[in-house]
Formats: C-alpha cells, sequence, structure tokens
C-alpha cells in the first residue's frame, strides 16, 4: 500500500542541483525570446538542453489547467510546430499552490526558469518533467482554436517498448519515437494526445484514475485485460487517465476491466510516479460497461481435496465488518467453502497499532465466523505468531500466513514444537515423510527471510493420506524500478531476495520428497513473482513442483492488475504424485473498482 505525497515546490534543476552539491551557486542564465520555442526548450533528448536557463516571452496557446492541489500549472502548445518529431511541442507551467490565472484558449508569453522536475524524487528512478518554473506570462488574445490532439494507436506506438541501455540511463539517448514507444511518449509530453474508443484495462482505483490501452487488440486476456506474459512486452499501449474536469460536474467514470471510454478521450500528456505517461483529460470518452462478471468456481467432488490461497489485503479487526462479510461470501460462493485456505497478510489483534501484540486470534475469528454467516463451514485455524516487527509489512500489522480448514472434509495433524524460530524439518516414519513439527515455519532464521513473512507448512489428512502444504507471501517488489524508468532495462532489485526464498522452500520439499518421493505437496500463496520469472524457475527447479498457471491457455494467466497489465503474483504448485489437479484462478477482485482484496483468489481440486 502506497501513500501519496503531492508535488511540491519548484524542482531542483539538474543545473542547480549539480552545483549545490558541489557547493556553488548559481546564477541562470538567459535565452533569447527570440529564439526561444518550447521546442527549443524540450529538445530532442528527455532532458532540457535549457535546463536552469530562463526564458523569456515563450510563446503558446493553453491547451488545459490543473487548478487543484499542491501541483497547479497549465499546459501551453506550440501552434507552429518544427518537422522534428523528438521534439515537443508542449509543455507544463508549474504555479505551485496558486491557481493560474489563465483560460483554455488563451494565447500566452510565458517567462520563468526552465526545470526538470523528477516525479517521486530523482533516487526513485523515474522519468523527468520539464517544466517552466517561477513563471510570469501576459495574455495576448484569448478564445484561439486548440492544436489538434495526437492519436494514440497501433500504427503512432512502436511494438519495441524502450532501448537498451544495459541498465544505465537513457536520459542522454535522443528520442526515436518510431522506433520506441518510451520515446514516442517522451516526445509527446505535454502535448494534447487522444485515444477513440479505448478498452479500460485497469480498473478505476480510489485515487480516480483507471487504465486503458491504445492498441486493443495487442495481447489481451480471456475477459478483457492486457496480460503481461514476458519482461521483452509490457503492453506499450497502457496508458493512465485521470481528469482534469470538475468531479461535480463530470464525475469520473467508475470503470472494470473489460468496459471502454467510448468516442474521443484526449488532453495532455502528463508524467508521474504512480503510472508514468499519464492522459490528463479535458475530454473524457463515455463508458460503456462491457465487463464479465465476477466467476464463481465448481464445487469439489467427494473425493477432492480443494485447497485456496487468498491475500486478503492487511486484514485486522479494524477493518470493516464489510469487507470481512464480502470476503466470506467470496470464500463460501465463489471458491464453493475450499476445505482448505491459505491466507495471507493476516494481521494482528489491532492492526497497524505498533505495539507489541502479535497475536491474531480476533483477526480469523472475525473472519471465520463471517464465513459461517455466510453460509459456509466452521473453519478452524492453525498459524503461528511471528516475532515483533520482523515479518515486514505495515508497521504495527504483523502480517503471516495462516491455514482455515473444514475440519468436517480433512483433518489437521497437530504436532508440536512449531514457533516463530525454530525450523521444521522432515523425517521418515513408516516409509512415510512426516512433519517435526505442524504447523512449523520454514528456516525462520535464514536470512532470505529479513523483513518478510516465513513460509507455513502444514499436515493435513485427506480421506487417510497425508497432504502437506505451505502457504507463503514472498517479499514484495518493492524497491524495484518502474518498467517506465529512466534505467533501461529497469533493475528488480527485490528480485535477488525472493529468488533465495524460493530456493528455500525449493530444498525443504526436495527433503519431503526424499523422505517419500509419492508424498502429496501443495505450495501456494502470493510470491509476488511471474510465472517467468528468476523465482519461480528456482522453486520448480529439478522438476519437484509444477506451476499450474503454466497448465492455463495463456490469455488465462493473471489474478493481479498492476497499472494495466494483467499479470500473475499469486500461484498454486504441486507435486508429481497430484497431477491429476483442477486449477482455476477466480476473478473476483483485480479486474474491478469495487474489491475486497486486490488479489484474485485461487484453488486447485487434488486427488491424493
Amino acid at each position: 500500500m502506497s501513500l501519496r505525497a503531492p508535488r511540491g515546490p519548484v524542482a531542483v534543476t539538474a543545473v542547480a542541483a549539480s552545483a549545490l552539491a558541489a557547493g556553488l551557486l548559481v546564477v541562470p542564465s538567459s535565452a533569447s525570446a527570440a529564439e526561444i520555442r518550447i521546442h527549443d526548450i524540450q529538445g530532442s533528448t528527455r532532458i532540457s538542453p535549457l535546463a536552469g536557463q530562463q526564458v523569456t516571452e515563450v510563446p503558446g496557446t493553453v491547451t488545459a489547467i490543473r487548478a487543484f492541489g499542491s501541483s497547479r500549472g497549465f499546459w501551453i502548445q506550440d501552434t507552429e510546430p518544427d518537422r522534428d518529431a523528438a521534439t515537443s511541442e508542449a509543455i507544463f507551467v508549474f504555479t505551485g499552490s496558486t491557481t493560474p490565472s489563465v483560460a483554455v484558449g488563451d494565447s500566452v508569453l510565458v517567462s520563468g526558469t526552465v526545470s526538470e522536475y523528477y516525479p517521486g524524487g530523482k533516487d526513485a528512478g523515474l522519468q523527468s518533467l520539464t517544466e517552466i518554473s517561477k513563471a510570469t506570462w501576459t495574455v495576448r488574445s484569448s478564445g484561439n482554436a486548440l492544436p489538434a490532439a495526437y492519436r494514440l494507436n497501433p500504427s503512432t506506438i512502436p511494438d519495441r517498448y524502450t532501448p537498451e541501455a544495459g541498465g544505465a540511463s537513457i536520459e542522454g539517448l535522443t528520442l526515436r519515437p518510431r522506433s520506441y514507444a518510451l520515446d514516442r511518449y517522451e516526445s509527446l509530453e505535454g502535448m494534447r494526445v487522444s485515444v477513440e474508443n479505448a478498452p479500460v484495462v485497469g480498473a478505476t482505483n480510489t485515487y480516480k484514475e483507471l487504465w486503458v490501452t491504445a492498441e486493443p487488440r495487442h495481447r489481451r486476456t480471456a475477459r478483457g485485460g492486457a496480460l503481461y506474459g514476458s519482461y521483452r512486452d509490457p503492453n506499450a499501449g497502457r496508458v493512465k487517465v485521470v481528469s482534469l474536469l470538475p468531479y461535480a460536474e463530470h464525475p469520473f467514470p467508475v470503470a472494470d476491466v473489460g468496459d471502454a471510454l467510448t468516442g474521443t478521450t484526449a488532453g495532455p500528456l502528463d508524467y508521474d510516479n504512480f503510472g508514468g505517461y499519464t492522459l490528463a483529460a479535458t475530454t473524457m470518452g463515455d463508458l460503456a460497461d462491457h465487463g464479465p462478471e465476477r466467476e464463481t468456481t465448481r464445487k469439489q467432488k467427494a473425493d477432492e481435496l480443494s485447497i485456496a490461497t487468498y491475500n486478503v489485503e492487511n486484514l485486522s479487526p479494524k477493518t470493516a465488518q464489510s469487507k470481512f462479510d464480502r470476503l466470506a461470501t467470496g470464500l463460501v460462493e465463489h471458491l464453493a467453502s475450499p476445505d482448505i485456505v491459505a491466507l495471507e497478510e493476516v494481521q494482528d489483534d489491532n492492526g497497524a497499532t505498533n505495539d507489541s501484540v502479535v497475536g491474531a486470534d480476533a483477526t480469523l475469528t472475525k473472519l471465520t465466523d463471517a464465513i459461517k454467516a455466510a453460509g459456509g463451514p466452521s473453519y478452524e485455524w492453525r498459524q503461528i505468531d511471528p516475532v515483533d516487527d520482523q515479518d515486514g509489512g505495515e508497521p504495527g500489522g504483523n502480517i503471516r500466513v495462516a491455514f482455515l480448514y473444514n475440519s468436517e472434509r480433512v483433518s489437521f495433524t497437530d504436532i508440536p514444537g512449531g514457533d516463530s524460530t525454530t525450523p521444521v524439518t522432515v523425517e521418515k516414519k513408516g516409509g512415510r515423510a512426516t512433519l517435526s513439527a505442524s504447523p512449523g515455519r520454514i528456516d525462520p532464521a535464514n536470512g532470505v527471510w529479513k523483513a518478510s513473512r516465513k513460509p507455513l507448512v502444514g499436515q493435513f489428512s485427506f480421506r487417510g493420506r497425508p497432504v502437506f502444504v505451505v502457504a507463503n507471501h514472498f517479499n514484495s517488489k518493492g524497491g524495484d524500478q518502474g518498467l517506465d524508468s529512466r534505467f533501461q532495462p529497469p533493475a528488480r532489485s527485490s528480485e535477488t531476495q525472493r529468488t533465495g526464498q524460493a530456493k528455500t522452500v525449493n530444498t525443504f520439499v526436495k527433503a519431503l520428497l526424499n523422505a517419500d518421493p509419492k508424498a502429496a505437496v501443495v505450495v501456494a500463496g502470493d510470491l509476488n513473482d511471474y510465472q517467468f520469472s528468476p523465482a519461480l524457475a528456482d522453486l520448480t527447479k529439478g522438476g519437484v513442483l509444477t506451476d499450474l498457471v503454466t497448465r492455463l491457455p495463456r490469455d488465462e494467466r493473471y489474478g493481479y492488475v498492476y497499472n494495466g497489465n494483467s499479470q500473475v503474483l499469486d500461484h498454486i504448485l504441486t507435486s508429481r504424485a497430484l497431477r491429476r489437479a483442477d486449477y482455476d484462478i477466480v476473478h473476483v477482485n483485480a479486474e474491478f473498482a469495487d474489491q475486497s482484496s486486490d488479489h484474485d483468489p485461487q484453488v486447485v481440486r487434488v486427488r491424493p
């Protein structure tokens, strides 16, 4: 979960920043008004050749105004463009918390300082926005026609996403908008752009944002999203849409994945640290409700053991009862009351209050009571309290994984000795594998679990056969550079820890299979990584586990939507003894504006 910070004071320019670092005082130089137009300021790279300089009487027409928040200002665009496709013809004039005294259609002359603003700060690794700050302006005339919007569509967005720079910055590279999608967007920075009849690929969120794609036939999911299926293809046509229109008169559309914005959606192309390139709409298309309904999986048969995984997103007794009720309805009606549920993000009994409380009985009682009230079984649970403030997540929340199980269908094999710091081991008794403790934590002192949830393994019995379930919540992608980072390819720094976690779980599963090659093992949870990632390669190494998502048709391989990309973060994997597995990702959350969690649950039905 992220807290959004508004754009702060005028950003330090690139020239000024380096000078300050050297302890120097810089007096910005000036550029002659007779020579300078917007395309001269923007230049043919991502950094203005005039950064740090003062410019005077730069001509342009006001195309849009941001009149709210602490990042107010207006966009101007030159009606006399040059012939260089790499140079943008528009720029944002930053006025801070002051509402600018201009109107759309005004022809203006703007003077001020050229600056490069890095959303989230320069260390965040994102690209910069070229702006004019400390601005003054004069209005020459009003009511002028606006420049035509540049249409974003498959013929204008290159297939290749970004130039390769070996992980270095692409800021100094000359833009090639006909070759790379990121260069195309940068060459349009601040300019009026439009999309026509755009499919929604990211549902409306609480910040009144949604995502569309300008490439309606490119890598679509079965239900209308944009499928993220490899590092090489991040779906270049995705664009975030926000609104510059007053909400009271023009309510922001509440859209689900699969819907569409019909007609024209147009406005200046902005950039921010919560999604990259953003169409700030001054004209919003009409919402067409094409989205599919929430899914329901089938009920397990008498001889099938059903096992689900569900990230319940920071659930605590302080969470609204309505969320507990919706989670319960989802588990009972949409997941058909699974026999075993691996839960992720179960918080302690007072939620984010940062004290010594680590127990989660109140959280799990409230959830199981809601499930029973929804017509579900009387679930029991097993879990191990973490060491206070050692498992990451929301500070004070002490999130952990936990098991729910229906004791009328499956029994839990309780073996004493499991606690937050004692590693569970595999033993062999009577020719079968068993655990030293159940529930138990896998190698909790290993450094790969630092500030991360430790996996929980439980031994169950179904129709007289032992079944081992490992519940997981690997470390998050926090700290990774974004797909639209100025460093290309972007660094995935969090991947190192996840690969270590995957290797540790793989080693444990191998120990189970060494003790009993026919052991029934299910590894489930929020692994925070893709089916094609190094972490999943390490988790499945040696053929000990099969990642069931790879058995689905390609257009069904997703259960989470981030920045308009439908992707895989949650997984269920099975050992060889469970080859006959019926697996389903149940789409009830990720594609919808109205969610009870940001993850879709999954379920597998097996015959041990």
